[in-house]
């Protein structure tokens, strides 16, 4: 069989600029598109997931994490599906397409020369590559390391500009807000080098921000997701640093302590008193969902295993594979908010990550989670998904197949569903051998029976980041 090679020029042997990884260049609507199976007629919404696509070389080594935002979906109406591909248009990547180049180097080069591309004042490129969240009627695509947040028609993937809820927001927004559906909030934080360290807000259904407090912390920090419940937000200050000594020499490296322990941040969700609670250190990318038990906050987490970054082999090339290598399992963390006690655990054995659950449940209590697994590759891979129930522990399991990696999929309702795993889970998919993609439809109460449905594209879709699935009831055309 035929092996699919995508190469852009003067990628040398950077694994992340080439096959599955390689970005694509054209941005396309495809219609009648080839099924294998049915397309349920109970599934009707837009699947959505963003990612890294470099639109023009930078000087220096690529990161996975420099390519520009571009937005991949597939939206669903009885029976039929759409698919289109749109560049998140950001100010970074305006300014470039006037140009014509590069304006920014990437983050493993020294930012001497870049312009300002953050509200903080940072010489980095805000590419709002990394996740979406659905929030008062369009899709937010947010950044890694704080920037603006950009809206988004959920259908049409017009940006409609950087989001700064009604003239409220002052700075920048971190990668993964946390909408409540129940009371139409949507909790974030932002971070940085300078004071203020760590600071919260609420944006209220009024779509302003109508909270926002500071949080103490001992130096810089590198928090990337909180969760929130009923009535409290749980920030993290995590002891993975970037090195002082290096940022001095325009260098990004990073540095865990392991003689400090983590503290989670217990706030009620309008308030300002911090509780803090101390556990084992760590690192943790991404939480699954938290919820309220009595006098206890539960947190379920993928606990990174691997802190510190480990070369997959010799050079420069080398130190960046071992960065972005990923290796995580379940982990749970118990915040007792009477004794002020912290328990926690593994849950699985499993290297998964990129979780998510049933969107209507975030904060409260939910039974099944879902993600993806980790293949043991040296790049970031997907090839398959776990979906685990948190009463009883049961864990199923569903792979893609030989040289087959997909997505995050996030649970998608079915019509007039009563439970949570009352859904599909939605994939994009792409053969490594042939470069071919597809979009793979499972039934969310049984992963294990495989597809019900596959949707052939006409484009491949490079690998990725974080996904979100929009319900047809939640889509409207924005003013």
């Amino acid at each position: 069989m035929t092996t699919f090679v995508a190469r852009e020029t003067g990628t040398g042997d950077n694994p992340y600029l080439l096959g599955v990884h390689a970005p694509v260049r054209d941005e396309i609507t495809a219609e009648d598109l080839e099924v294998v199976g049915e397309i349920p007629r109970d599934l009707n919404g837009v699947y959505l997931r963003n990612g890294p696509n470099r639109r023009y070389a930078a000087p220096g080594r690529y990161h996975w994490f420099d390519g520009d935002g571009m937005v991949h979906a597939m939206a669903f109406e009885n029976g039929t599906a759409r698919y289109r591909n749109r560049y998140v248009r950001t100010a970074a990547l305006t300014a470039e397409e006037a140009a014509g180049r590069a304006l920014w180097s990437g983050v493993m080069e020294s930012p001497r020369g870049n312009p300002v591309g953050t509200a903080r004042g940072l010489p980095f490129k805000d590419s709002a590559n990394t996740d979406l969240v659905h929030h008062d009627g369009r899709v937010l695509a947010t950044w890694y390391l704080c920037g603006q947040p950009m809206s988004l028609d959920p259908l049409s993937l017009e940006t409609i500009g950087a989001e700064t809820f009604l003239g409220t927001l002052r700075g920048d927004v971190m990668a993964h807000p946390k909408s409540d559906e129940a009371t139409g909030e949507l909790m974030w934080f932002d971070y940085g080098a300078r004071d203020p360290l760590l600071r919260y807000g609420v944006v209220g259904a009024s779509g302003r921000i109508e909270h926002e407090t500071t949080v103490d912390l001992p130096g810089p920090r590198l928090p990337h997701d909180m969760a929130i419940t009923e009535n409290f937000s749980v920030l993290m200050d995590l002891p993975l640093t970037q090195d002082a000594a290096a940022a001095r020499e325009g260098r990004y490296k990073i540095a865990f302590d392991r003689g400090t322990p983590s503290r989670f941040a217990v706030v009620p969700r309008r308030g300002t008193e911090v509780r803090w609670f101390t556990a084992e250190p760590c690192y943790i990318y991404h939480v699954v969902n938290a919820f309220e038990d009595g006098a206890t906050i539960v947190m379920d987490v993928c606990r990174v295993t691997r802190p510190e970054p480990q070369p997959t082999r010799p050079g420069p090339l080398g130190k960046l594979l071992g960065y972005l290598r990923l290796d995580a399992r379940l982990h749970r963390y118990v915040f007792d908010l009477t004794t002020g006690t912290t328990t926690e655990s593994q849950l699985d054995d499993a290297n998964t990550e990129f979780p998510s659950i049933d969107a209507r449940l975030t904060g409260r209590p939910a039974r099944y989670a879902y993600g993806v697994h980790i293949a043991d590759t040296e790049t970031v891979l997907f090839d398959g998904l776990l979906r685990r129930d948190r009463v009883t522990g049961e864990r199923q399991d569903h792979r893609f197949g030989p040289g087959r990696y997909g997505s995050e999929a996030p649970f998608a309702p079915r019509d007039g569903s009563t439970r949570e795993d009352d859904g599909y889970l939605v994939s994009f998919v792409t053969d490594e051998r042939t470069g071919r993609s597809e979009v793979e439809v499972l039934d969310a109460s049984d992963i294990t029976a495989g597809p019900v449905a596959r949707v052939l594209l006409p484009q491949r879709v490079p690998v990725g980041f974080h996904a979100t699935w929009v319900r047809a009831d939640q889509l409207r055309t924005h003013p």
